[in-house]
């Protein structure tokens, strides 16, 4: 069997890996730069080691097109982003099926691992595959839905280690893709027979998690009013067995951040409008002005002037132990600070400079640089394991520097929390 993997960020990579490790794969993506890394044994997105991608012994990765044709299966794993008014961006996802509606044969089956709204497989990429390759769908190819459920950053939940979910748009193809994942997937497979399930399920699951946060978010808001400890009281409510452990943060991401949106675009299709997602959607957009404002409060409590007051912030990805900075939400608490003149230092150790600086204008520094120096204000906003081991008080300009650690990683109550 020979394989297309199409799109090589943390999830593409982990599947051209492990079926490479069987059958011929070929691994597509159009960034060249990521592809030379690749082949040099390194992962940009963090995921996979030298030693694994040695090890896809089967494995070719390549920017040219023409490549594709030829192969049994196609797995589609492209990002689906939302655009600036916040709708969902389909041109990846039309684009890959574009692509390999072009090398497309008969016999061929597609598989779309991308987050996408409920019928999008069937109603938006089928007549795309159609369109193509001059080809009749049910007929000539056939069509499988398996959501991506990879957590960066995250070594104990990688691809083979999470059950997955397999949909197809018939008998005979479902079983054929429960036999190709089970191959690799050892945590199991869960079989559906409808695509649509399978589409809703996966965006449910980012849709559940950003309600819950939500929640935490809005209620820290109102504690902070009433003078009381967020901390404190979720401390205090998790001695009861069924409380959810969820905590108040910045939102961000290509996951959780976005696909809620992807929901209640189609939800509004089918002439319904959706009250609970999107509140729970501008609660967490709101949560960097709410931190940027609290921080100048609390430094005015200190009596810290904001004039060229100096702030060291250690990290900007949106989460832990990945090098991701895309749709993170630090970068809104970071501007929002500046335009209070706040002379603001950054430190990321999976960041990478020249992407940072070119996509949000924010020069990061070496460590060497930032532990010289001794700031008004020292802000944790990313919970790198890295971190947990800093003695934030070589950071401190004097006893009144304001710590802030907004992820809650250090068990110290002379630290804010949010």
């Amino acid at each position: 069997m020979k394989i297309a993997i199409i799109g090589l960020g943390y999830v593409g990579i982990q599947l051209a890996i492990v079926f490479a490790r069987q059958h011929e794969t070929i691994g597509f993506d159009v960034d060249e730069n990521k592809l030379d890394a690749y082949r040099l044994g390194s992962d940009p997105t963090g995921e996979v080691s030298r030693l694994e991608l040695s090890s896809a012994t089967k494995l070719r990765f390549t920017a040219e097109s023409s490549e594709l044709v030829g192969c049994d299966r196609y797995i589609i794993a492209v990002p689906t982003p939302i655009d600036s008014a916040k709708n969902p961006d389909v041109e990846p996802l039309l684009s890959a099926s574009r692509l390999v509606g072009h090398a497309l044969g008969k016999g061929s089956i597609v598989v779309y691992e991308s987050t996408v709204y409920p019928g999008m497989t069937e109603e938006v990429c089928v007549p795309v595959l159609e369109e193509s390759s001059g080809l009749i769908w049910q007929k000539d190819f056939h069509v499988g839905y398996s959501p991506e459920r990879i957590n960066p950053g995250d070594p104990d939940h990688s691809l083979c280690s999470i059950t997955k979910v397999v949909s197809a748009d018939d008998h005979k193809t479902l079983e054929t893709l429960v036999g190709l994942y089970g191959s690799v997937v050892k945590a199991g497979i869960h079989q559906w027979p409808s695509i649509r399930v399978a589409e809703a399920a996966k965006i449910i699951e980012n849709t559940q998690r950003d309600l819950n946060i939500a929640l935490v978010n809005e209620l820290a808001v109102i504690f902070d009013r009433l003078d009381i400890n967020t901390s404190d009281v979720l401390e205090a409510a998790s001695t009861k067995w069924n409380f959810l452990p969820f905590r108040p943060g910045l939102v961000g991401g290509h996951c959780i951040g976005v696909d809620p949106y992807y929901l209640t675009h189609k939800a509004q299709m089918v002439n319904y409008h959706p009250e609970v997602i999107l509140a729970g959607r501008r609660i967490n957009d709101q949560m960097g002005n709410f931190i940027a404002n609290k921080t100048t409060k609390l430094m005015s409590q200190l009596g810290i002037s904001t004039a060229e007051t100096t702030v060291n912030v250690f990290g900007v990805t949106f989460k832990e132990n990945c090098p991701d900075i895309r749709n993170s939400k630090i970068f809104e608490l970071l501007k929002k600070m500046k335009k209070n003149n706040y002379k603001i230092d950054i430190y990321d150790p999976y960041a990478s400079k020249d992407d940072v600086l070119s996509k949000h204008r924010f020069k990061m520094l070496n460590y060497n640089k930032i532990k010289q120096k001794h700031y008004d204000c020292v802000l944790v906003a990313v919970a790198h394991d890295q971190f947990k081991s800093l003695d934030l008080n070589e950071y401190c300009k004097d006893e009144d520097t304001l710590v802030y650690d907004l992820k809650g990683i250090f068990n110290n109550k002379n630290y804010m929390r949010l």
